[in-house]
This record gives C-alpha cells, structure tokens and sequence, in this order.
C-alpha cells in the first residue's frame, strides 16, 4: 500500500521497519519538530526521524496540524491508501483523519478501552495489570475511542518494567499493524464498559510516598523506569531508585519511610522495600553496595 507514516519517539520505530519489511511505499513521515536535548541545549531529531531519513524517507516536522490548512492540504496531496500513526504526539483533525482512502490506523499500547490516552504502559504497571497489549484501532475525533481492528495481549510480570513492556509492545505493534493492512478485518466498536484514562506523567509522579504499601511503590518504581523514575530524598539529596525488591511481609513497628537495617531496606505503610540499585544527581546509577560504601546509612535513616 501507499502509506503515511506519523510517530515520534523510540516506541514507533519498529512499526516503521516493519512496514518498510513488509513492502509497503511509505511516501512520507511525519514526526515532532526536533527539539533542544541534553546539557548542551542542541537541536535533537526523534527517532523516527532518523530512521526515516536512513531509510530515504520523506520527513515533515510540522509544529502544530490542527488549524493548518495548508498542512491539511499537502497530507491530502500524497495520495495514501492508509496513514499509520503510533506516538506521533499531534491530534489530528477531520480533514486529516479523512484524508487517505482508508483512513488512520492508531497502534495504541494497552488493551482498548483501557488506558486511553498518554500514559498507557506505565499506567498498567502502576494499576497492578495482569496483562498489557496493543490494539490497532481506527481512529476517530475522539481520545482513543475508534473501532478497533485486532488486538494482542501480552502478560505483565512481576518485574517487568516501563522499559521491558514498552519494548515488548512496540515489537507486537510493527507486527499487528501489518497484519490489519493484509487482512482488512471488520472494526468493532470499543465496548462503554472498562473505560480508564491514562494521564500524562510528570517528574512528581515519580515521587515516593512511604505510607503507601511495599506493592505499590514496588509498581511505582518499575511503572515509571526509566521516566520519570521514583526517586525519594536522603538528608535533602534526591535519590533516584532503579530497582527495588518489595517485602509485603515485612512487618517494622517505626514510622513509614525509616531504614529498618543498614542494607536500605525502608519500612512502607505495609510491608518493606529493600533499595537494590539508587542514583544521585549527576551521578551513574550504581549498586545499593557500592553506594553504601561511599555513604553508609544506618538503621533508623529517615528517608522523604
């Protein structure tokens, strides 16, 4: 098929290689605007950027899409049987979502009509999900509430992270959206039942609060690895926690919050965490060991 190709970030990427492997004539890419990055402030392309421009891909980085006539006009003029659009980051109008023969096809990461909206991997880690997958969905005015063509699900494991799920998903996603172009199957409307929505995250989310139990800040910290990431603060200094193990078991009679040995293991409102990776501003991510080595943190360490 001729095909219009809109995401951005690393997650889009493999629907991109898979349609290119699959044959498909992608005419033209669209993705954010490069933007500044890193200590420096320099202009950085998105991923799906560059993976267009290695392929030979036409790439379009229109700052805004919606009121854009002219946009609206030149999205028209290639003529695509289909645009695909996985992360792209912009709404899109009417006039766009009308423009190709077949409409647009949303890779969405969750299982619709769960998590609609920005957040949907790390939100199913932090609900405590069982499962997570993708859905291939036709996309409407709507917030994610087109019909949907197939879907795939995937398990959540007890140490899956943001990270390993995104990377799970996003290979399921290159494979299903390819199998919805070749088989053309009949969209079923999303059931009104079961409806979530996933917000957009930001660095606050990733803040601890030990009254809460060793569960779900054990979800907390792999729901958001590696971004925005948990962190907690040690005598005003903000740790960012990697990795964590949880004891729901753990029963500690100190305040939520306290070390409950030298080892950073930190009672929670129910339960424990045991610290096992932990990073300081500026500074690599490292052991809870080599940490401890450099900064010992006795019992009864009071953590915020």
């Amino acid at each position: 098929m001729r095909l219009i190709f809109m995401g951005t970030p690393d997650f889009s990427v493999s629907a991109l290689h898979a349609l290119l492997a699959a044959g498909h004539d992608v005419v033209a890419v669209y993705t954010q605007p490069p933007r500044p990055a890193g200590r420096g402030k320099a202009l950085r392309r998105s991923p799906v950027h560059e993976a267009a421009e290695a392929a030979g891909i036409e790439v379009r980085t229109p700052s805004r899409v919606r009121r854009d006539t002219a946009e609206h006009a030149a999205f028209a003029a290639l003529n695509a049987d289909a645009a695909v659009v996985a992360a792209y980051g912009l709404i899109l109008p009417k006039e766009m979502l009308d423009a190709p023969r077949l409409g647009c096809l949303n890779i969405h990461a969750s299982l619709l009509p769960r998590w609609r909206g920005a957040s949907p991997i790390q939100s199913a880690i932090l609900a405590g999900d069982s499962q997570s997958g993708v859905s291939i969905m036709q996309m409407d005015e709507g917030l994610d509430t087109g019909a949907v063509l197939l879907e795939e699900a995937t398990p959540i494991s007890a140490t899956d992270t943001a990270s390993t799920l995104h990377d799970r998903l996003s290979e399921i996603g290159g494979r299903l959206v390819v199998r919805a172009l070749a088989e053309h199957p009949t969209p079923v409307p999303q059931p009104s039942e079961g409806v979530t929505y996933a917000e957009r995250l930001t660095r606050e989310d990733g803040r601890i609060d030990w009254r809460r139990s060793a569960t779900e800040i054990d979800r907390q910290i792999r729901g958001l690895t590696p971004w925005p990431g948990a962190f907690t603060t040690l005598d005003g200094v903000v740790l960012k926690i990697g990795t964590a193990t949880p004891l729901p078991g753990t029963a500690a009679a100190i305040s939520p919050g306290t070390t409950i040995d030298d080892a950073l293991t930190i009672a929670c409102g129910t339960g424990a965490i045991r610290i096992e990776r932990v990073q300081k501003p500026g500074r690599s991510m490292i052991s809870a060991a080599d940490f401890l080595r450099g900064q010992p943190v006795p019992k009864g360490t009071l953590l915020v």
